[in-house]
């Protein structure tokens, strides 16, 4: 069976990168030595992805330039743009959804995790739910823990349980989704998704899929730089 569409939420404005980003998308940072989407798209053509709709605001023409001059990533690669007004994670998402199957996988221009998308995609469709979050058992050691995870289902996503008990778990960076529950979130553009996610966990809706490979991120420059020497001994002889 074929893995549904990826989307690549890569709009942002890359604030905790500074001067870092201020001339350069996130997604388009140079990490061992080629732009982050680079890897990105390898990474997702290498999991069995087909696909990919990448999620564009700020900054998007360089992103299509990079695109243009670089052919051969083995994808069909469509492009959702953002538009002149910001529209948050959850409302570039919803924007986007025109372009993709129903359902799709979601990850973000910043990170990139290692996973079997086959498993998660099978424990997906095993689960019935609308929508599952890959879940790493974190225990503050990366970042802040924010996901209660029980029984095979996310209990709560929110920063704001953070340090409470049974807080051990984070949201590792991929999730599937089906269409309903982002098309038809009541809020209007802009909105995050996180708040879609807190609310499906609430509600006994948000599947978890555990994964024992922790996700690699450019967000700050500590972890920009923690990720470029990761992904160069990746790729040393």
């Amino acid at each position: 069976m074929s893995l549904p569409d990826l989307a690549l939420l890569a709009g942002g404005m890359a604030t905790r990168l500074g001067g870092l980003a201020q001339a350069t998308p996130k997604v388009l940072m140079p990490v061992a030595g080629e732009p982050f989407l680079a890897h990105l798209l390898r990474h997702a053509r290498r999991q069995g992805f087909s696909r990919v709709v990448l999620c564009l605001g700020h900054l998007a023409e360089q992103v299509e330039d990079f695109l243009q001059a670089q052919p051969g990533f083995g994808l069909d690669i469509m492009i959702s743009h953002e538009g002149p007004a910001r529209r948050g994670t959850g409302g570039a998402l919803r924007h986007a959804l025109r372009l993709l199957s129903d359902p799709f996988f979601l990850g973000y221009g910043d990170s990139l995790l290692p996973l079997d998308a086959r498993a998660a995609h099978a424990a997906f469709l095993a689960a019935d739910q609308p929508a599952l979050m890959t879940v790493l058992h974190n225990r503050d050691q990366w970042d802040a823990s924010n996901v209660i995870f029980q029984d095979g289902m996310v209990r709560a996503h929110d920063k704001a349980v953070h340090g409470q008990p049974g807080v051990e778990w984070i949201d590792a960076g991929v999730t599937v989704f089906r269409h309903a529950p982002v098309a038809e979130w009541p809020e209007a553009d802009p909105w995050e998704l996180s708040a879609l996610t807190g609310a499906l966990a609430r509600q006994g809706q948000l599947a978890g899929h555990l994964v024992h490979e922790r996700f690699r991120e450019i967000g700050r420059p500590e972890t920009l730089a923690e990720t470029d020497a990761w992904l160069r001994a990746q790729h040393s002889p």
